[in-house]
């Protein structure tokens, strides 16, 4: 199991770095806020997240791992201060502004973009 501080200043350097380099807003999470994670699918690649506009106790977070699935049951409620135990190379990505989608797998492949559609309201 992998611990992670959200709050370390190793964590939040690498994370502002993350934003500056997509030219994002520094939007840190809120490790007692939930995202939406799909924990069966994070073995499969490419790991995919998304940061809607975080609402109900949400931090706007939705996280998967290869093909995106419309079930019901895909995503668990997750609180981000155990993310690390689930999918741990996804924290550098996470303070990205709302609006923000990036792709990673597990032989070094990253992209990072913006995506104003994630700011509508479903």
């Amino acid at each position: 199991m992998t611990i992670v501080d959200l709050k370390s200043p190793e964590v939040v350097a690498r994370q502002k770095e993350v934003c500056q380099q997509y030219s994002s807003d520094v939007v840190l999470p809120d490790p007692h806020l939930k995202i939406g994670i799909a924990i069966d699918s994070l073995s499969k690649m490419p790991i995919t997240g998304v940061r809607c506009m975080p609402e109900n106790g949400t931090d706007g977070w939705y996280i998967w791992g290869g093909d995106h699935s419309s079930e019901t049951e895909f995503y668990q409620p997750l609180h981000l201060s155990h993310i690390g135990e689930f999918a741990p190379q996804v924290v550098p990505y996470l303070a990205l502004a709302p609006g923000f989608k990036f792709m990673i797998d597990n032989e070094g492949y990253e992209d990072v973009w913006f995506d104003a559609s994630l700011l509508e309201p479903f």
